[in-house]
Parts: structure tokens; sequence; C-alpha cells
């Protein structure tokens, strides 16, 4: 097993080199400004259009876009935001957050595109619509190649592996909570959580997004007020902490921030794939959630995408972030959610394990099935509605699995895949940054 870990490691170290966060970086910086800065000057508009159908009755086909949303949430908000920021300080040090917090300024833009993209090319199924990378690549880039590339890149990293690091992560967290490490309650785990997530399944992405809306908001709400508390009881020592965060992303000696041998590189390499692991910028995913939205403008729907990039990293993973370094939860021998847990453990007392605990089910929970669904739709993409039944079931083992194996190894395989989604995805974005900017030009005509 250690030596398929260490091949995995290498593989990344050359995947998410310094050619691959140019690339998203790259496509950023060039979308952010092809759009005027949309993530500065229109952040106002996104919100409104994010809420405003909370008040509104839902007319035509598809779901409304905070339905859309909540569903692209909650598969943004999962482990990424907790196991994935402990990940990412623990290997590349405290500076891997300010690195996290420019992919997801610059990521804005991506999504933003990825967003417009997904209505754009987006097919009617029966009485909703589907879409995404798979969709707006054969269509747009005329390339069905790619397209299949991408799509089983996607079923792979999401549905299967993606889902098992989801899976691992809400099992540790109990573990952790009971103090139970025994193979049987994992297992028992493992089947639980299955079972639960393919009743919700069977009920399409009506079902899920029905979920995802009334799930989503709570969670969040939940997490922040906790993550709130303890910032207040360490109020003197968090304005010295995002200082060491913005030292530590330039200086190699702070990066290390007690993590011995980080360095600024490792900081930017795992501050850009931890941050992309969790808010799915540039990764292709979240536009499966934004294709089905009822809007009127394909731009519309973009900027309610980005919204999804603010909550997931600015707000949630840096709250997961200063908890973890205001508590000192970073210098211990802990891995993945467990540092995060031994913070709110730190933070909170003894509600501190359970709290975090309750977090992690509801964040990975909600995960597993956004991810389920976007690998889904891709399945369909390649084979059909035939094969979806076969599908449910292999994520549902897939599941069950995870709660059994090792986290450094399924975290590296993650990364891995993701990099195989991220490509084709970027491609397509690039080349058809003219088609989001007519979009985006009609929209803004249309306000004036």
């Amino acid at each position: 097993m250690d030596n398929v870990l260490e091949l995995f490691e290498r593989i990344n170290a050359f995947l998410w080199g310094v050619p691959m966060i140019l690339l998203l970086l790259g496509a950023g910086i060039w979308l952010t400004w092809q759009l005027g800065f949309v993530q500065v000057r229109y952040m106002g508009k996104a919100f409104k259009h994010t809420f405003a159908p909370l008040f509104k009755k839902n007319k035509g086909d598809g779901i409304n876009s905070f339905k859309a949303l909540a569903t692209s949430i909650s598969a943004q908000v999962g482990t990424g935001n907790l196991a994935g920021v402990a990940t990412a300080i623990a290997a590349g040090g405290p500076g891997a957050i300010f690195w996290m917090w420019v992919s997801s300024f610059f990521g804005m833009a991506t999504i933003f595109a990825e967003g417009v993209l997904a209505q754009v090319y987006r097919v009617k199924k029966g009485d909703h619509y589907v879409g995404g990378p798979a969709y707006y690549i054969k269509e747009g880039l005329g390339s069905r190649w790619l397209a299949s590339f991408f799509a089983i890149a996607i079923i792979f990293a999401l549905g299967f592996i993606g889902n098992m690091v989801q899976s691992n992560a809400i099992t540790v967290a109990f573990v952790e909570t009971f103090q139970v490490d025994h193979n049987l309650f994992r297992l028992g785990l493992g089947i639980g959580i299955a079972l639960f997530i393919g009743l919700i399944l069977l009920g399409g992405i009506k079902r899920i997004s029905t979920f995802a809306g009334n799930v989503v908001p709570v969670m969040a709400l939940l997490y922040i007020v906790g993550s709130l508390i303890i910032l207040m009881s360490h109020a003197d020592e968090v304005f010295s902490t995002f200082a060491l965060i913005i030292e530590a992303a330039f200086t190699p000696q702070s990066a290390a921030g007690g993590v011995l041998g980080a360095t600024v590189k490792e900081a930017i390499r795992y501050g850009i794939a931890r941050g992309l692991f969790s808010n799915e910028a540039g990764m292709g995913s979240t536009p499966h959630a934004h294709a089905t939205a009822n809007v009127h403008y394909p731009a519309q729907q973009g900027l309610v995408a980005m919204v999804g990039v603010f909550i997931d990293t600015v707000v949630i993973c840096t709250l997961t972030a200063l908890v973890i370094l205001v508590t000192d939860a970073h210098q211990t021998d802990l891995q993945g959610s467990a540092i995060t847990q031994e913070g709110f453990a730190r933070g909170l007392g003894e509600f501190g394990t359970p709290f975090i605990a309750i977090c992690l089910l509801f964040f990975a929970f909600t995960t597993i099935l956004g991810w389920a669904y976007f690998g889904e739709v891709n399945v369909r993409f390649l084979f059909g509605e035939s094969a979806v039944p076969i599908y449910r079931w292999l994520v549902l083992i897939c599941i069950v699995l995870g709660a059994l194996v090792q986290v450094e190894l399924i975290w590296e395989v993650a990364d891995t895949f993701n990099a195989f989604m991220v490509i084709p995805n970027i491609i397509a974005v690039l080349a058809l940054t003219f088609v989001v900017k007519k979009e985006w030009k009609q929209y803004r005509n249309e306000l004036k």
C-alpha cells in the first residue's frame, strides 16, 4: 500500500506542478480580464440573483437558481472545507490558505464561465435540463473524444474516488467521536450512508435539489456560528493569524508553521489543489447543477455560480483555517479531518468533537449526493439510461469501501483524477470564451 501511495504522490507532484498552477490561475486571470472583473463589479447582483428565487414561484421547466446553487454548494461544501483545509495546512503550512484565497478569487471568473456555458449548451430531458462540460465540449468544440475523456474522468474522480473520500471523512469523524476504530463499526457506517444516499438518488435531480435546498443553508449556518464562537474566544490572535498566513505564503521558514519541511512551492501546490477540491472552480463539476436552473439569461446563472465559490472558500474554508491555526491543532500528529476535529475540540471543549462530526456528516453526505448526480449525468452522456442502475450500485459500493480504506491514498488518487477533469474542461472554457463574452454582453445590455 505504501508503494501505491508513493506512486500517486509522484504522479500528483507532476500533474499539480507549475504547469497546472499556471493553467488554472492563468485561465482565471484571463477570464477576469475578459469579463471586466465580474467577481468584483457584479458581486452584489450575483447575491440578488441567488436569493431572489426564494420569494418567487418557479415557472417553466427546470429548478430555480437557488436550488441549483444549493445543489452546487452541496457538492462544493464537503470534506474539502474541513479535511481538505487541514490537509493543505499540514502539507503546505499556513501559507497554503493564502493561495486558496488567490485561486478562489480568480476561480470566481472561471466558474462564471462554466455556469454560462452549462446553460448555453444544455439539453432537455423530460421535464428538466441536463448539461455540463461533456455537453459544451462536444457541441461547442465539436470534439466527442475530448468530451468522453472528461466524462470518464468525472465518473471516476467524483462518482467513485471522490465519494470514497467523503465516506472516509464521515467515518473518521465518528471514529474520533466514539473512540471506536473497528472494521465492523466502519463497515456499518459505510452501509448506513450508502442506504440513505441510494434512497435520495432514486428521486433524481428534483429530489436532490429539494433536499439540498433545505439542508445546505442550515448546515452552513451551524458551522459558521460554531466557528465564530471559537474565534471570538481567541479574538486577540485572529489578526496575527491572518498576518501569519500572508507571510507564510511567501517565506519558506514561516511556511513551515509547525509542519516540518513545508516550502513556498508546497504552500502553492496544496493551497491551489485543496482549494480546487473544495470550491471546484475550473474542475467542471458544478456546471452540471447550474445547467438545471430556470433563468432568463445564461449569465444570470454564471453570477449565481460565483456565490458558491464565495461561500465555500472565502467564508467556510477561511473559518476552518482560522480555527485550526488559533487552536494550534495543526501542531499535532493527526491527519485530515481529525486535525479540524481537534481544533473544534480545543475551542468548544467536549462539545467540539461531536459538533464537527455532525457538520462533517451533513457536509459530506450532501457532497456525495451532488457528486453522484454529476457522475450520473456523464454516464447517461456516454452509455445512455440503461447504464445508470449499474453506476448507482458502483457508487454505493465505493461509499462502503471508502469507510474502510487509508485516507492518504484516496486523497492522492482524488487529486490525480481531479487533474484529468481540469485539463479538458479548461481547454473548452478558454476556447469558448467568446461565447461567454457574448452572453455576458447580452445580459448587461438588458440591464441597461
